[in-house]
């Protein structure tokens, strides 16, 4: 079999081998040599050649009887080798970790309509399907609300399993159909149906935005869900929608916006019926943004109020359908997130890894967020090896998912692996972690 043309990754389990990490900590490039040769089976010709130099220096270098002083020519046989900077005692390499994983994404300009809406305005008609929109007058029917609506459901649940990023052409053109037929509607009825329909695929529009981390153009769609909430006087909805724009300024560092939205949204949904499940999903909502505050006594009231109004629920009607992914094992995990928000790791870590235990597998991006969280619950604690450990298993589940969102929390774990860079856990977290998203 011909040598492969160009460096690739040395076995996780020889990077961690305590034989290996203690000759690079010496630099000690014999035994490095002679290790890579006999557990990655690359021959000095293919090590010389990798690392820019002659076989016969690999050989004196093998026998002992020639060291590698120069930082030059280190670097050059970690970038060879593949061996990460931080075991040799270099700065992380620029293959480790590549510059495309740093930056976070471009913002777009903050619109409220896509460019196809805006070229509709002017009479352009770019698609079969705004043509066909001219000559096919539908007839709203109560069947066709039935439908859409199982459509936003299966939405959700894809959203769910797979990540929101990837749903946003679908779901736009989507509520661009149902704008069109609540113009034609006559049916009183059947025109405020429309026009929940649409406000319902407004806020999946924003969350879908909001998951590909385009915040401005989430914020727009969340805008436009809350006016057509607000046209039929849906007052829960209106609240819900508002939930999401709390979570949204919580993560783009608004802590004191986003518990005012949460305090607002409260306020909206307050008396309406029935309204405990809305109620205590809010109060966690005011609890992350609390915690992201450090207002520890505020926070803990805040989760009071979401675990009573969650108890008063059982005794109420059923709730709206789309809250109703609020359970009860989505209450513990949200606690301990809450609480590692606030910095409290010791009491948060019990309460992630019990609603982790419990969550469905096909909940793939909520299972790979909550790993994470609980990872970084066990880092704080100081438990490196565990926390490596969990958030490999994160790794696996983020790679099923297209959600830049998850990502994003992917590159702040590693931010925060910094100190313990020469760890072997860490290093062979890296190694996952590039093999996985890169």
């Amino acid at each position: 079999m011909p040598a492969p043309k160009g460096p690739c990754e040395l076995p996780t389990a020889l990077l961690r081998d305590p034989e290996m990490v203690h000759a690079c900590r010496i630099r000690d490039f014999s035994a490095i040599f002679r290790l890579v040769r006999r557990r990655a089976g690359i021959y000095p010709s293919r090590i010389a050649a990798l690392c820019g130099m002659t076989p016969s220096r690999v050989g004196e270098i093998m026998s002992g009887r020639r060291k590698l002083a120069h930082i030059d020519v280190i670097e050059r046989v970690a970038d060879g080798l593949r061996i990460p900077g931080a075991m040799l005692g270099l700065a992380h390499r620029p293959w480790e970790i590549p510059s495309r994983a740093m930056v976070t994404e471009p913002e777009p300009s903050p619109v409220a309509r896509t460019e196809q809406e805006e070229e509709g305005d002017r009479g352009g008609m770019k698609g079969l399907d705004d043509i066909l929109s001219l000559v096919n007058e539908d007839c709203v029917t109560r069947p066709m609300l039935t439908a859409i609506q199982s459509s936003i459901e299966d939405y959700w649940r894809r959203d769910d399993q797979h990540g929101g990023a990837a749903l946003r052409p679908a779901v736009v053109g989507q509520l661009r159909h149902v704008q069109r037929l609540m113009v034609s509607a006559t049916d009183d009825g059947l025109k405020r149906g429309m026009q929940s329909l649409a406000a319902e695929l407004a806020r999946l529009a924003g969350w879908a935005y909001f998951d590909a981390r385009r915040y401005s153009t989430a914020r727009s769609y969340f805008s436009q869900a809350l006016l057509l909430a607000k046209d039929i006087g849906d007052r829960q909805f209106i609240a819900n929608v508002l939930s999401c724009m709390s979570l949204l300024a919580t993560y783009e560092g608004g802590a004191g916006e986003a518990a005012a939205l949460a305090c607002a949204a409260q306020d909206t949904a307050r008396d309406t019926s029935p309204s405990a499940l809305v109620m205590s999903m809010l109060h966690m909502r005011e609890a992350f943004a609390l915690a992201s505050l450090r207002d520890a006594a505020a926070c803990y009231k805040a989760i009071d109020k979401a675990h009573q109004n969650f108890e008063r629920a059982a005794d109420e009607g059923p709730a709206p359908q789309w809250v109703r992914y609020f359970d009860e094992t989505k209450l513990v995990v949200d606690t301990g997130i809450a609480l590692a928000q606030l910095g409290e790791p010791h009491k948060a870590e019990p309460l992630i890894a019990e609603g982790f235990r419990r969550e469905n597998a096909t909940q793939q991006r909520g299972r790979a967020f909550h790993a994470f969280w609980l990872a970084t619950t066990q880092l704080q604690q100081g438990a490196l090896d565990q926390a490596c450990d969990t958030a490999g298993l994160a790794l696996e589940l983020a790679t099923s998912v297209e959600s830049p969102r998850v990502t994003g929390h992917v590159r702040e774990f590693h931010a925060r692996l910094q100190p313990y860079a020469r760890e072997t856990s860490v290093i062979a977290f890296e190694a996952k972690m590039r093999e996985a998203l890169f």
